[in-house]
């Protein structure tokens, strides 16, 4: 590349991969991941379409719904690599022309949801069919009844709280396309469409799953006097999920400070989003632990553990290695924390750069791919125990599963 003809403001990275197209390797990389997280569950026989009441296959020779998600992947991946390499191709790394070039990654986009959406093809139909009528009901906040898939509609909504900042720069680069001076694979404009546009879009799947708690806390309700409770732990998820809320604001105040209308300094701004984001962090934490993976991490600290099985778990477990728990339990611990980048100088650079803004989304993105090992493996064990208080505590069952 030649430097006297390189904007001055498009970084290396952004050269290679733009905005457009980094939003769609993380899109198609979710795909991958739900294949493999399919796959591997099957492998220690735990059947999630039963969990997730996907209808059942009507044929024996028809493939494992593993292999149908491969396929789609395959499907979104080859005009994928085939656009990335035509525009690195026309574009030599000059920043002009990687601007000139917006159409090809804005038009991949549009082809990566028509193929995911639209019944075109024969391709994973009944899966995409599923996917498009969960999206629906999802999408406004509601939730199925467990006999109707209920444990589907919350995987779909949580993963969607991952997705929340990816969905926030699909909207940027929508807006800047069709904005005039301005081009998607430019530097990404996120005050695109005003400044509350991008916070609000955020914080979408978090008020998703407020609703969806709400309402499985008024259905325990409704039946007064049974098993499940009175619904403690849905107000306690759904307090969870509102501590998203204030991290957002508060970002959105520091991002377009004014100390008129805010009437705060910003030093004590960004005090108050620490103390709200400790508090998100490790609500989450917490509650990924104890109640989506049922370990007993915490009761485990404060009260010993109990004999019957190894520290820190439950006794009934699918995968073999203790080892995995553990590294879950760590991986998660960190990925939650990783905005504790932005109070070391050292690190500034992950929040400030887009290959570092990139970063944080792929590992946000890897860490719900894993969650959801461990979700769908408790939902797993908790199916064959028997009915939990509010669905989320364990009750007694007979069962063969690995024991330490």
């Amino acid at each position: 590349m030649d430097p006297d003809n390189a904007h001055p403001q498009l970084d290396g990275f952004s050269l290679v991969l733009p905005l457009p197209y980094r939003v769609a390797v993380i899109l198609v990389a979710g795909v991958w991941g739900w294949g493999l997280n399919l796959h591997y569950l099957s492998l220690v026989k735990i059947d999630v379409p039963a969990l997730i009441r996907y209808p059942s296959r009507s044929s024996l020779v028809q493939v494992p719904i593993y292999r149908s998600t491969y396929h789609l992947a395959i499907l979104l991946t080859i005009p994928l690599a085939i656009s990335l390499l035509f525009f690195w191709a026309v574009t030599h790394g000059s920043s002009e022309q990687v601007m000139a070039w917006e159409i090809l990654p804005q038009s991949y986009l549009f082809l990566f949801f028509a193929l995911l959406i639209l019944p075109l093809h024969r391709l994973s139909r009944s899966g995409r069919q599923r996917l498009v009528t969960t999206l629906k009901r999802v999408s406004l906040g509601g939730i199925a009844e467990t006999q109707d898939g209920k444990f589907g509609d919350i995987i779909l909504a949580d993963v969607l709280t991952s997705y929340a900042k990816v969905l926030g720069d699909l909207f940027v680069s929508g807006c800047m396309f069709f904005s005039s001076g301005a081009s998607s694979t430019g530097i990404p404009n996120r005050a695109c469409g005003g400044q509350l546009a991008i916070p609000l879009l955020v914080a979408i799947p978090s008020a998703i799953r407020l609703r969806q708690c709400l309402i499985e806390y008024f259905r325990v309700k409704r039946t007064a006097g049974s098993r499940d409770g009175w619904g403690g732990q849905h107000l306690a998820n759904a307090l969870k999920y509102s501590t998203a809320f204030p991290v957002i604001i508060l970002t959105a105040m520091q991002r377009n400070y004014d100390p008129q209308s805010i009437g705060m300094s910003e030093e004590g701004l960004h005090r108050l989003w620490i103390l709200f984001a400790i508090l998100n962090s490790f609500y989450t934490f917490y509650w990924d632990v104890t109640k989506d993976w049922d370990l007993s991490l915490f009761s485990s600290l404060i009260h010993g553990n109990d004999p019957d099985h190894p520290f820190g778990l439950r006794k009934h477990r699918y995968f073999n290695a203790k080892e995995m728990y553990y590294g879950a339990i760590a991986i998660d611990l960190v990925l939650r924390f990783t905005w504790l980048s932005r109070l070391t100088t050292r690190l500034t650079w992950v929040n400030d750069l887009e290959s570092g803004v990139f970063v944080l989304m792929v590992l946000e993105v890897a860490r719900r791919w894993m969650w959801i090992f461990f979700r769908v493996e408790t939902e797993c064990v908790r199916n064959n125990r028997g009915p939990a208080p509010d669905d989320i505590l364990l009750g007694e069952y007979n069962g063969k599963y690995d024991e330490d």
